[in-house]
């Protein structure tokens, strides 16, 4: 099961934006010289995945993700959390808890 389904599984998961990024991380100066380093490009395609979810499915939303994606091998990815200090809805201009 891919990363995106994983997350469409959850149960009251709100949405998510998925887009083709490309980029390099720590691994591309973690190799030693030497070795494949020399085959890595400048950036890498990778996929990045967003999503706005509330506090209490956090945990629940990590394991999705890190099930999902996890390779063992460098470049598997990172999850970032962090808060969100406003939300509007544009199309009712709802704000807030609401609109997640």
């Amino acid at each position: 099961m891919s990363g995106t389904q994983n997350l469409e599984a959850l149960p009251h998961f709100p949405g998510m934006t998925v887009g083709a990024v490309r980029g390099f991380g720590r691994e591309r100066y973690e190799l030693p010289l030497g070795s494949v380093r020399a085959e890595i490009e400048d950036f890498t395609d990778k996929v990045q995945i967003e999503t706005v979810i509330h506090d209490e499915q956090v945990d629940e939303v990590i394991d999705a993700i890190a099930r999902a994606a996890h390779t063992g091998r460098y470049g598997d990815g990172m999850i970032f959390v962090v808060p969100v200090e406003r939300s509007v809805r544009i199309a009712t201009l709802r704000e807030g808890e609401e609109v997640v």
